[in-house]
């Protein structure tokens, strides 16, 4: 079956779906968007296009949203028609039903990300209670509005390009895309039941942004330390909400993301930018680059300069 909305988009678009594939029509823009119901517990969206302007459609499944958990995968498709490489991270929004339950569905200019939404009563129902972590057993409750971020790891990012790219004969296609989209599922699931909390807050829009909005600012200025006092007054919030709020969204604290995220970025300026090790680590705000050296193998698991030298 063909998702809903997806036909809706065609219909605004003058144009029809054909095998799970809605083409944009030139005189709307470039690109394309595939979508299918794998069953009533399950169902994929592929969107990756550009298109001159915005404009909004009914959500004809609005009526089911709210017992879906959405994952929303963005700036993973290698080949997408409007983002450059490596200038974006690649992650998971996973959201459930009371924060995803919308009437209608903005269609922005430009959108290259999967969006998978999963029953929450059926992934529930595929594990026993009392294995379950407080973060894990939150999100398959759905009773909460919780929104939780996901880095995008190598083993994830493979299974994404086979699911976008890898070419099956149609007889399996159908079911090769619903095995490996519940793969996905389960590798963030098993990612999620690391996490350590044992309590979840329940969120609104507003606490989101701003979470999303001290996250830019750290990261704009990645050469200079992050004072929390300074990101709390900032977002109006107490240290102690705003430590909260972030580690339960991102599952990590305010520093240890901010360190991940440098070297993260130093490996990046290593291999694709070119710089050597003193440059990538002198930008970044290292003034001691044995520390930097450590840290860096700490993260990527080799010395810059061994790293530096795999790349050319």
């Amino acid at each position: 079956m063909i998702p809903k909305v997806l036909i809706a988009l065609a219909h605004q678009l003058g144009t029809e779906v054909k095998n799970g594939r809605l083409d944009i029509p030139e005189e709307f823009g470039t690109g394309y968007c595939t979508g299918f119901v794998f069953n009533e517990f399950i169902r994929l969206m592929i969107f990756n296009y550009q298109i001159r302007e915005d404009f909004v459609i009914d959500n004809p499944d609005a009526a089911m949203a709210e017992r879906m958990i959405l994952f929303k995968f963005q700036h993973v498709l290698t080949q997408s028609v409007h983002v450059p490489p490596d200038l974006q991270t690649p992650s998971v929004l996973i959201v459930t039903g009371r924060l995803n339950s919308n009437l209608v569905i903005p269609i922005q200019r430009s959108r290259a990300m999967i969006n998978i939404e999963v029953d929450a009563t059926y992934l529930k129902g595929l594990f026993h209670s009392s294995q379950k972590s407080p973060v894990l057993q939150g999100l398959l409750e759905n009773t909460q509005p919780l929104f939780f971020e996901e880095m995008i790891f190598p083993a994830l990012q493979i299974i994404i390009d086979q699911l976008v790219s890898e070419t099956i004969d149609d007889m399996f296609a159908l079911f090769f895309r619903r095995v490996k989209s519940e793969e996905l599922i389960c590798r963030l699931l098993m990612a999620l039941e690391k996490r350590d909390e044992n309590h979840l807050y329940a969120l609104n829009g507003q606490d989101i942004q701003t979470i999303y909005r001290i996250k830019e600012q750290m990261l704009e200025r990645p050469e200079v330390t992050p004072v929390i006092s300074e990101l709390a007054k900032s977002a109006r919030m107490s240290p102690t909400k705003l430590k909260r709020l972030f580690r339960q969204i991102f599952g990590n604290s305010i520093y240890s993301y901010y360190q991940a995220f440098r070297i993260n970025e130093a490996a990046r300026l290593l291999k694709a930018e070119g710089l050597s090790v003193s440059e990538a680590g002198y930008q970044l705000g290292f003034t001691n680059l044995s520390h930097f050296s450590r840290i860096f193998e700490k993260h990527i698991g080799v010395k810059p300069k061994k790293f530096s030298t795999a790349q050319r």
